[in-house]
């Protein structure tokens, strides 16, 4: 089982985590998405509807491909990923423009989770219909998959609408950066078996995976999808190598943790990953 680590740290730390990381042996880190932040806030993953939301409007955020093209540049083996990105919110030309030159930068080192959100006010502030999500994500999804892949597009969809248009340059890792699908919904679960590289689960635990991961496999067969397809699944608090064993044993391929619980203690608890419990997973 590879090991991912989720980056949230301040900008100081960037640089100095992401390269312990790689000199620990480590797959890869992540980093989390949100285009704004709504001062009020309502639901969560798999209940957009409902609840209080796990987020503060005082979160900070940045753009992602920035901060993979920054450290692209100051790595050298690992892998940079997004968990998850709100492909909805932008135009599908700006998002594989993106995902293209951050590829490139960082010789192919790019991992493309995509999300549908929960986040319905920031959809609002988006001026953007929050119960088209599912829809124009989709289709957004295809449109940048034929864009990485064919001479010409042209398309004429639900969302949108263009004349005969080319892309260059293609992303170094073909057919595209693997996208991994994000969410445990039945629609989640669809668009990761139609277009997915990957699927990244959100709330499965290791007694409910095997049953998603049966249902996936069906999706998949109906489809006509075949070939390599990754699970990667993040784990909220301190890494408990039991729990990391159980979820490798039901089909789980990676695991993005935050091994420390205040940034002044990342470095070692990054060393301590790296040196104790990669090696139990191998």
């Amino acid at each position: 089982m590879k090991i991912g680590v989720c980056l949230r740290v301040g900008p100081r730390n960037w640089v100095e985590f992401s390269q312990a990381v790689e000199a620990a042996g480590l797959d890869s880190v992540w980093f989390p998405e949100h285009l704004i932040m709504p001062v009020k806030m309502s639901g969560k993953p798999g209940t957009p509807h409902e609840g209080d939301s796990p987020i503060s409007a005082d979160t900070p955020a940045w753009d992602p491909w920035l901060l993979i093209a920054y450290l692209a540049g100051q790595t050298r083996t690992i892998r940079l990923g997004v968990n998850v990105f709100n492909i909805g919110l932008r135009h599908p030309f700006v998002t594989a423009r993106a995902v293209t030159t951050a590829d490139l930068l960082s010789g192919g080192r790019v991992d493309f989770g995509v999300g549908a959100s929960w986040l319905s006010e920031e959809w609002q502030a988006m001026e953007l219909p929050f119960e088209t999500r599912a829809r124009r994500v989709n289709e957004s999804i295809e449109i940048i998959q034929r864009l990485f892949t064919e001479d010409v597009v042209e398309h004429h969809g639900e969302f949108f609408n263009f004349q005969p248009v080319k892309f260059q340059p293609k992303p170094v890792q073909s057919p595209w950066p693997p996208f991994l699908i994000g969410g445990d919904s039945p629609a989640a679960l669809r668009r990761a078996a139609r277009f997915g590289d990957g699927w990244l689960p959100m709330g499965q635990t290791p007694q409910t995976l095997p049953v998603a991961l049966k249902r996936l496999g069906e999706l998949r067969a109906e489809a006509g999808r075949t070939g390599p397809f990754q699970v990667t699944l993040q784990i909220a608090g301190p890494p408990d190598v039991d729990e990391m064993k159980r979820y490798r044993d039901v089909g789980v391929d990676r695991v993005i943790v935050t091994p420390w619980t205040h940034p002044r203690d990342g470095i070692e608890a990054i060393r301590r990953l790296g040196a104790e419990v990669a090696p139990q997973l191998a």
